[in-house]
């Protein structure tokens, strides 16, 4: 018998897709439509071509959830494979290092050198925390820090990404990792859903521990062993 909770993502992913080739349609026209209006003459003109761009950011802000809730509602069976988790972070800092240095954000890292193979699908999991990072990035705009550190035990290695950032109300902490929750303006609120689920279906859980004006530590903890 099939799981209902996958045919409904499976439902909804389809629903999405087709939106999105109506989209695409619909935004190659108001491309043309913006070209007819790109040297606007008259008062009317500049009026018509004002709409016409204010009609395609939203044509694309719309593109961009339904490509966010995609990747959050096709999250099921993972390619786990043990993974040298150092390895898997240093691309991932790298990546994200160009954005971090025009954001005046250091990357701290404190990482041991005999971390133990984690089982891990590498690429979604690197989506996961780049969300993470790219969150830290948004509470940050004047800069600041990232501090990336693991730690292990017997059956399990904790990874924490700590920033220095405006930090979250309890009230917020409490909603973070509900679907289209957001502070950001324009912000789709799937980012950090996103990045739990992916933590979880890797056998793995994650929370977060912040206070306004003292940053943002979120834990997120795998085991070390496939079940």
């Amino acid at each position: 018998m099939s799981d209902p909770y996958t045919e409904l993502a499976e439902l909804a992913g389809g629903f999405i897709h087709e939106i999105k080739n109506h989209l695409s349609t619909f935004g190659l026209n108001l491309q043309l439509l913006a070209e007819d209006f790109n040297d606007p003459q008259t008062q009317r003109e500049r009026r018509a071509f004002e709409r016409v761009q204010r009609l395609q950011n939203e044509c694309e802000r719309l593109v961009e959830v339904s490509n966010d809730f995609l990747r959050f509602s096709r999250i099921e069976q993972l390619n786990l494979l043990p993974c040298d988790l150092l390895v898997v972070l240093e691309e991932l800092i790298d990546f994200f290092g160009p954005m971090a240095r025009n954001s005046n954000i250091k990357v701290n890292r404190y990482l041991p050198s005999d971390l133990p193979p984690v089982f891990l699908d590498s690429e979604i999991f690197k989506q996961a925390l780049l969300n993470l990072l790219l969150n830290a990035e948004q509470a940050m705009p004047k800069g600041g820090e990232i501090t990336i550190q693991a730690t292990i035990s017997p059956e399990t290695l904790t990874l924490n990404l700590i920033d220095t950032g405006k930090g979250i109300s309890q009230e917020g902490l409490e909603k973070i990792f509900k679907p289209f929750y957001s502070t950001r303006p324009g912000g789709t609120g799937l980012g950090l859903p996103t990045t739990k689920k992916i933590i979880e279906a890797h056998g793995g859980t994650i929370e977060a521990q912040s206070e306004p004006g003292k940053g943002t530590k979120f834990s997120i903890r795998l085991p070390l062993k496939i079940s």
